[in-house]
C-alpha cells in the first residue's frame, strides 16, 4: 500500500518548466507539468501518429507502393490476363499440333499400320484421383485420332466402296493445259497425280475454299491446302510461289500459286495435285477431265 501511494506521489509531483530568456533571463513562460501529464502526452501523440499511419494506407492510393501488397483491382487485372495467356498458349499447342497433321498429309507421312499400332497399345490407367478435366487442346487431338482411326479402317475397305460418285462434285481444273506424267497410285502411296506444264504456269482453286495450310517442307516444298465444303480437301505441291495464306476465302478458278520445282520430291516442274474425301484420297482422274 504504501509502495503504490509512494508511486502515485512520483507521478502527481508537479514540477514547473521555466523558459528564460538567455541575455536576460528574464521568464519567457513557465509550465507546471507531472509525470502523469507527460506520460499521457507523449502516449496520446503515439496513438494519434498510428491512427494517422494506418489510414494513409487504408484509405489512400499509399498502400499500392507497399511491397507485397496489391490493390484489388490489380489482382483481378493479374489474374485475367493469367487465364487469357493460359487460353493463348492452349490455342498456339492446338495450332501446332493441327499443322503438323496437316504436314504429315502433305508430306505422305500418315501410316494407317503405325495409327493402329498406337492405337491398340494399353493405356495406363490412373487413378480417377489423379484424372483431371481434359482441355479444349486434348479434346481436338482425341478428335483427330480418332479420324485418323477411321482413315485406317476404311483403308481396308475396296477403293470403290470408298470412292463417292462422280457428279456428286464440280472441280475446276487446277492447271491449263498440263498433262500427267504419274497417275494416282494408292498402292505406292502416290495419292495423288503429277501434272507438267509451262513454265510460270499459275496454279488456280479446285473449288470455293478456305487456306488452311501455306507453306515449305523439305519434301513437298512450297504447298498450299484448301478445305472446301463437304469434308473435301485440295492439296498442291512442290510450287515455286505461293500466292495465298492461311485464312484466305478463296473461289473456284482464283490463282493460288505459280508451278515450280522445290522439294525433294521432285525430278522437274511440275503440280502433284491430290483430292482428299473424309480423310480418304481420291483419283483426281476420275473427277476432273485431265489429259
Amino acid at each position: 500500500m504504501k509502495a503504490r501511494k509512494k508511486l502515485w506521489e512520483r507521478l502527481t509531483t508537479p514540477y514547473r518548466l521555466v523558459l528564460l530568456n538567455d541575455e536576460t533571463f528574464e521568464e519567457v513562460t513557465s509550465f507546471q507539468l507531472t509525470r502523469m501529464n507527460v506520460y499521457v502526452l507523449v502516449s496520446t501523440v503515439l496513438v494519434v501518429m498510428v491512427l494517422v499511419t494506418v489510414s494513409a494506407i487504408v484509405f489512400t492510393p499509399l498502400k499500392e507502393y507497399i511491397p507485397g501488397y496489391a490493390d484489388v483491382d490489380t489482382r483481378q487485372t493479374v489474374m485475367e490476363l493469367k487465364l487469357r495467356a493460359d487460353s493463348m498458349q492452349r490455342a498456339l499447342e492446338m495450332r501446332e499440333r493441327y499443322l503438323e497433321n496437316i504436314r504429315s498429309i502433305i508430306s505422305g507421312e500418315v501410316s494407317p499400320a503405325s495409327v493402329y499400332d498406337t492405337l491398340s497399345q494399353p493405356v495406363k490407367r490412373q487413378d480417377p484421383a489423379e484424372t483431371a478435366r481434359p482441355s479444349e487442346s486434348e479434346t481436338q487431338l482425341r478428335r483427330e485420332v480418332e479420324q485418323m482411326e477411321r482413315f485406317a479402317l476404311l483403308q481396308q475397305q475396296p477403293i470403290s466402296l470408298r470412292t463417292p460418285s462422280r457428279n456428286l462434285f464440280h472441280f475446276f481444273l487446277p492447271l491449263r493445259g498440263g498433262y500427267i506424267t504419274q497417275p494416282f497410285d494408292e498402292a505406292r502411296k502416290h495419292f495423288g497425280v503429277d501434272l507438267v506444264a509451262v513454265e510460270n504456269e499459275p496454279i488456280k482453286a479446285t473449288m470455293d475454299g478456305t487456306v488452311v495450310f501455306a507453306g515449305f517442307t523439305a519434301e513437298t516444298g512450297y504447298s498450299i491446302m484448301l478445305q472446301h465444303a463437304q469434308n473435301l480437301l485440295s492439296v498442291y505441291k512442290h510450287n515455286s510461289a505461293l500466292l495465298r495464306e492461311v485464312g484466305d476465302r478463296v473461289r473456284a478458278g482464283d490463282i493460288i500459286a505459280i508451278i515450280g520445282n522445290t522439294g525433294e520430291y521432285t525430278t522437274g516442274p511440275h503440280l502433284h495435285f491430290e483430292i482428299w474425301y473424309n480423310g480418304i484420297p481420291l483419283d483426281p482422274e476420275k473427277f476432273l477431265p485431265l489429259s
